[in-house]
This record gives C-alpha cells, sequence and structure tokens, in this order.
C-alpha cells in the first residue's frame, strides 16, 4: 500500500458516488461493531435466507466499486495510461487486497492453524480484478450485461442442478439451500478445511464469503460497472436519473419475482439477492445523484460522508483492527478482569435502559470514534491507497 497520495491535480470526480461510498463505509462500521445481541434486528444480518438493511451494506459496496472503476479506468486512460500498465496495476491491488483481508482475520494473534483465507476485502479484490479486467478487454455496456446474465444464470443452475457430493440434488435428495448441504459450502470444506469463518457456531461447515459465491458477487459488481457506464453518457443529468430510476425498479422487481424460486440469502449471495441487493443500490445511487448532481445540494450534508468516502479502505481496516487492539488492552476493575471495550459498554453504554438503543449509541459511538484518523488524514488531503 502507498503510504500516501498528495493529488496535484484534480480530475473531476462524480461527487455523489464518493457520497455514497461514504454512506455505505459508515453504516458497514456501524453493523460490524452493533453492540452485540441487545442490537436492534435490522443491525443484524439474516440468520439465513431472508434480507434485512445489514444484508445491503457489502453488496451495496460492491456496487459502488463497480461504478468506481469504470471512472478510474477512464481517467487513467486518458492522462495516457497504457491497458498494460492498467493490467499490471489491477493484479497488484488485487493481491494487496488480499492479503489486507488475511490480516484483517488474523489479527492480533495470526494462528496459521485456522487461519481464514476468504473474507470481505478479498471478495472485493476477486470482483474488484474480474471487472477491471472485462472493462479493460471490453468497454461496451452489452458485454457487461451478458457477462451478468451468464453469472447469476450459471450460479443459478449450478446450485440448482449440480448433485451436492455426499447428499445429492437439491430438491430431491436434500432441501434446496440447505445450510449446510448445498455445492457451495461443499466446495469450501474440501479447499479449507478448518479454515473458514469462525464466528459461526458451525464454522468448520461453511462460510459467507466462499469462493463459488463469488461468482454471483462479480454480477454485483456488474450491475455497478453498467451504472457507471450509464453516467459517463453524454446524456442530461435529468435524463440519468431517469435511467438509474427504471433500472432500479427493473433490479427489484426481477429480483423478488426470482426469489420465489431462488430464495433470498447473502450467506450463499443468490442470484436474486444480486437483483435485490443491486436495486436498494441503486435506490441510494439514485437519490444522492439526483440531490447532489441535478439538485445541486453539494455542501453541509455530504461533508461528512465525503470524508469516509475519500479513504474508505482505511476506515474499513481500522474499523476491523482497533477491536482487536481493545479487546486485548486487559485490567482490573470492580475486582474483576476486563477490557476496554467491555469497561466502556458496562460503564456508559449499558447505563442506558432500553438495550436496542445502548447497542445503537455504542455502534455510533465507535463510527465517530474510526471518522477521527480519517478526518485528519482528508484535512490533510492524503488519501491512502492500494
Amino acid at each position: 500500500m502507498t503510504s500516501t497520495v498528495h493529488p496535484s491535480v484534480h480530475a473531476p470526480r462524480l461527487l455523489s458516488l464518493d457520497v455514497v461510498r461514504g454512506i455505505t463505509i459508515a453504516f458497514m462500521i456501524m453493523v460490524n461493531n452493533n453492540g452485540g445481541r441487545g442490537s436492534w434486528q435490522f443491525m443484524n444480518h439474516a440468520a439465513w435466507n431472508g434480507l434485512t438493511a445489514t444484508d445491503l451494506v457489502f453488496p451495496t459496496f460492491v456496487f459502488v466499486m463497480g461504478i468506481s472503476v469504470v471512472y478510474a479506468i477512464e481517467s487513467r486512460l486518458a492522462r495516457g495510461a497504457t491497458r498494460s500498465q492498467l493490467v499490471r496495476h489491477t493484479v497488484q491491488r488485487a493481491v494487496i487486497l488480499c492479503l489486507l483481508g488475511v490480516v484483517v482475520n488474523s489479527f492480533p494473534f495470526f494462528e496459521l492453524e485456522h487461519m481464514r483465507f476468504y473474507g470481505v476485502l478479498q471478495r472485493i479484490a476477486v470482483c474488484y480484478l474480474v471487472v477491471s479486467l472485462l472493462y479493460l478487454w471490453d468497454r461496451r455496456a452489452r458485454t457487461a450485461a451478458a457477462v451478468l446474465v451468464f453469472s447469476l444464470a450459471g450460479y443459478w443452475l449450478l446450485v440448482r442442478w449440480v448433485p451436492v457430493p455426499g447428499a445429492g440434488l437439491p430438491g430431491r435428495d436434500v432441501p434446496f439451500m440447505d445450510m449446510h448441504q448445498n455445492l457451495v459450502s461443499w466446495i469450501d470444506r474440501q479447499l479449507f478445511p478448518h479454515h473458514l469463518y469462525r464466528d459461526l457456531p458451525d464454522h468448520n461447515v461453511r462460510d459467507p464469503e466462499g469462493l463459488l459465491s463469488d461468482l454471483p458477487a462479480i454480477g454485483t459488481a456488474l450491475m455497478g460497472m453498467l451504472s457507471g457506464i450509464w453516467l459517463r453518457t453524454r446524456r442530461s443529468v435529468s435524463e440519468k436519473t431517469k435511467g438509474l430510476a427504471l433500472a432500479t425498479a427493473g433490479s427489484l422487481a426481477l429480483g423478488y419475482l426470482w426469489s420465489l424460486w431462488f430464495p433470498l440469502n447473502k450467506n450463499m449471495w443468490t442470484s436474486s439477492f444480486v437483483l435485490v441487493a443491486g436495486g436498494y443500490s441503486l435506490v441510494l445511487m439514485t437519490l444522492v445523484f439526483w440531490a447532489v448532481e441535478h439538485k445541486g445540494w453539494k455542501t453541509g450534508w455530504t461533508w461528512m460522508w465525503l470524508v469516509f468516502g475519500s479513504n474508505a479502505i482505511a476506515a474499513y481496516m481500522f474499523s476491523e483492527l482497533l477491536p482487536g487492539v481493545l479487546h486485548n488492552i486487559h485490567f482490573m476493575s470492580g475486582g474483576k478482569r476486563t477490557d476496554v471495550i467491555a469497561f466502556a459498554f458496562d460503564h456508559v453504554f449499558a447505563r442506558i435502559p432500553d438495550p436496542g438503543w445502548a447497542a445503537f449509541a455504542y455502534s455510533v459511538s465507535f463510527t465517530a470514534v474510526c471518522f477521527v484518523p480519517v478526518w485528519m488524514l482528508y484535512r490533510r488531503r492524503i488519501f491512502l491507497k492500494v
């Protein structure tokens, strides 16, 4: 990772995209640090099938990344970068993101015996690599749309019609979308036994960022890419807003219809989930694009989101590593051993009578703490990039 970037020449940016990225990363930090068991239902992931607001955060970030790929590549091509240079940079960035993901998973003890190789940053890296190389190869919207259809339909065919070794055909020998006996989880168990997501009670059985489910996740990034291609056309801002709104309605309608046969499931990143989550990502993008680019509401309310959005990966890394530090600073209080986070929750947030509000207050406070270093970087015009 490069330490700092001090841009001397500011390329034109889509301000609304930076705002959406900032909103997304802030909410991601909140739900990843939601205050525990007392938190409201929408601040937690659905246990299996179903959808909560929390389930929409990660796909929205992947969607935004897909838009950013279009703008970043076009900007660098305009400055004279060659395609071979961009390919090299893309591969390098994907590798660094994967390594950062392993650090996030393993910090602070790095236990090799159960080190998790899948993860959020790893999935972002895979999606970024694929959509970037695709866009460098062919920048036409119809190509991206064709690959999107292939990824969603192909994933459904694999999950629905390929027998699970040792279990049988889904929907006949084993329930379709069974939590444990599905092709996605079976592949992960073969590749990385004892290296899956350990925060799950059945951590040796499945992983929410498994290998095969990268295929539909790439579809999420492709939806972002298609949005980016649309936003870079020479149409008016009003026409672009209407186009985003139409795409929103179509994506939500098709996704919810498909969910009747292929349930919404963030853990398996089902094809219906891609369309529904992509639809809600488009809702956010449409509203912010309308407010910022069409109505010109660019000051005041956008500031906090621009701060987060300008250093999204740095904000995420800080939010993921900080708990590992604070949980391992132990001391005695009231005759019992505690740590910084437990002490703060017991002596501040637990005093709020309602457990939902107590958890929410902790979540907001933690996000505010993470805002401080990102704000300091923003003030100095320092942008950490990989």
